[in-house]
């Protein structure tokens, strides 16, 4: 490679940035897109022979979020198969709450469980310092900086952990939850300790995910994936704050360890009601889920904002054609600029990698057509 290949921090010349011009809100050629869990168990072959889908469920899948290698491998493969905007680091949000010392299995068909959950306000003496958290996670840093490196330039590579609440939810439920009505009870009977919960999570993701940038992450997603348990109140009261300060840290953050900013996007699922919210907490694009029109969106966020999102996964269960009508219609109501495709959630494990195909073709084509009109 010649000298003049590499960028500033040593990393190979990114070649294609339309990911990236699209989350600053700057004008694209065509619409880019990648799906949340682009990397996830609907691809058969997973990390050579070992790593298939059956098997990977079995193994310790926590083992495999600490080996850079294996998760250097599961975020290159969907791009080598699809013509993504981006690629996103195999990893999962609750490395956190594990760093802060938890314990947290991940059980095949049910999801992550902790077997001792947060239960009394004297269980956080159980946690540690959250300025090690970042120390901990060094395996998550070495994954990024070797994906940077394999990735070529070819895409950015985008960085991402969970937001307080949602990492809080799991803490205290134990796991996932139709309710999180343990984690609830606590924002109701015990506000101060959940406040400081709260704080304790933020100081850990502040250093995280600047970590992440500095080890080569060229954009950050935070998920606040329980955002449709808490109403208008509790959400404000609860979720908003921390992933205002978030926002503000980090990019204070960067600018004292001398890195250039990079695009932040909230994906706050079901977390419609807060919308004109999310639209001013700091983060330049604002991810929506199905269950939001997408041009009621736009009046409500504003033209500023870069929006994310938001097919319904299921709608990958239709037919190549059918995908790709959807696909048109979203493109249309999103409008060209000021957007990135993606999915209203992450894609699921029984889906059909050629409908995945279909839909990022569907994008490229039809953003490129609607653009020519």
């Amino acid at each position: 490679m010649e000298a003049n290949e590499f960028g500033p921090q040593g990393f190979p010349e990114l070649k294609n940035d339309t990911f990236l011009r699209a989350a600053w809100g700057e004008e694209t050629d065509y619409t880019p897109v990648w799906c949340m869990r682009q990397a996830g168990r609907y691809l058969p072959g997973q990390v050579r022979a070992s790593e298939t889908r059956e098997t990977r469920a079995a193994q310790d899948f926590f083992s495999t979020c600490r080996s850079p290698e294996a998760c250097c491998e599961l975020t290159l493969q969907p791009l080598r198969r699809f013509p993504l905007d981006a690629a996103i680091i195999f990893s999962d949000i609750l490395v956190v709450p594990q760093a802060l010392g938890m314990d947290v299995t991940m059980v095949p068909g049910k999801g992550p469980s902790f077997p001792e959950p947060l239960r009394e306000e004297r269980d956080l003496e159980r946690l540690r310092d959250p300025a090690t958290v970042a120390s901990e996670l060094g395996y998550v840093f070495q994954a990024i900086t070797l994906t940077r490196q394999r990735l070529a330039g070819r895409v950015p590579l985008i960085g991402f952990a969970g937001a307080p609440w949602t990492l809080m939810a799991y803490m205290v439920e134990g796991g996932g939850s139709s309710t999180m009505a343990q984690a609830k009870r606590w924002l109701y009977q015990r506000p101060q300790a959940s406040h400081r919960l709260l704080h304790i999570l933020t100081d850990a993701l502040v250093p995280y995910l600047v970590g992440q940038v500095s080890a080569g992450a060229q954009a950050l997603q935070l998920f606040e994936s329980h955002a449709g348990h808490l109403g208008p109140q509790l959400f404000n009261k609860f979720a908003l704050p921390y992933i205002r300060d978030v926002a503000k840290r980090v990019k204070v953050g960067l600018q004292e360890a001398g890195l250039a900013p990079v695009p932040m996007i909230i994906f706050a699922k079901d977390g419609h009601f807060a919308l004109e919210e999310l639209a001013q907490a700091g983060y330049e694009v604002v991810g929506l889920d199905w269950t939001v029109a997408p041009e009621k969106a736009r009046d409500r966020v504003g033209k500023t904002v870069t929006l994310q999102g938001n097919l319904d996964p299921c709608a990958l269960y239709a037919s190549k054609e059918e995908i790709g009508q959807m696909v048109e219609q979203m493109l249309n109501d999103f409008g060209p600029q000021h957007y990135i495709a993606n999915l209203g959630h992450g894609l699921y494990p029984d889906m059909d990698p050629e409908h995945v195909g279909a839909f990022v073709d569907a994008v490229h084509k039809h953003s490129r057509l609607l653009r020519q009109n």
